[in-house]
């Protein structure tokens, strides 16, 4: 998925930059190799669970909280002079978060909670270089829910069999998991969990 240093011309500058991801999301890195951008997956490693309740005990806001959780991950990836990109997303409802569903009766029961509802989606990202944060960037989406049965819920699992487990709502707006929905406002990409043209403008402005 590309080494850096390199250069991406086509941004516009010619900046030369390493970019590594630190986290394991192919989403992301899917995201970033479509646009063009050369970068290095090296995940992080960090466990998020104990800060995650920490911050939950703490009451911390799900915008604060994902901030922080997304520069953790950047300060736990190594590198000399690498550009390090955190990322995180929390689902939150009425103030209370979202796991990624265990099996498939954790995603029915947080689908049924998020039927007929609106929710919030807070994504930030954070890019670092020897410790010190360069940038950093949030956003909220907010997404309304059809109001749907069991029986929907079952169909749907049906059809995005393992997927449904792998994001914190049960659901990706890039496939079927789209049918669940009544309304989307927010960028498409932060919903996806890499507010993808902020980062870019970032990156076209680099300099060493």
């Amino acid at each position: 998925m590309g080494a850096g240093p390199a250069k991406i011309g086509i941004l516009g500058q010619n900046a030369e930059f390493d970019l590594v991801l630190a986290s394991t999301s192919t989403v992301r890195a899917r995201l970033l190799a479509a646009a063009g951008v050369p970068f290095r997956v090296r995940p992080s490693g960090f466990d998020e669970g104990p800060m995650k309740r920490e911050l939950r005990a703490r009451a911390q806001p799900a915008g604060a909280a994902a901030a922080a959780l997304a520069q953790a991950k950047a300060m736990a990836v190594a590198e000399p002079t690498a550009l390090v990109l955190g990322a995180d997303q929390i689902l939150s409802l009425d103030g209370a978060w979202f796991d990624k569903p265990a099996d498939r009766a954790e995603a029915k029961a947080g689908l049924l909670r998020l039927a007929g509802r609106t929710h919030e989606l807070e994504s930030a990202l954070v890019v670092m270089r020897q410790g010190e944060v360069l940038w950093r960037h949030a956003e909220t989406a907010r997404l309304t829910m059809r109001a749907f049965d069991a029986a929907l819920i079952e169909a749907y699992l049906d059809a995005a069999g393992a997927d449904a487990l792998t994001s914190v709502g049960a659901y990706q707006v890039e496939g079927v998991g789209v049918q669940l929905f009544d309304k989307i406002e927010g960028d498409f990409f932060a919903i996806l969990g890499l507010p993808l043209v902020p980062l870019l403008g970032f990156l076209r402005g680099w300099r060493r």
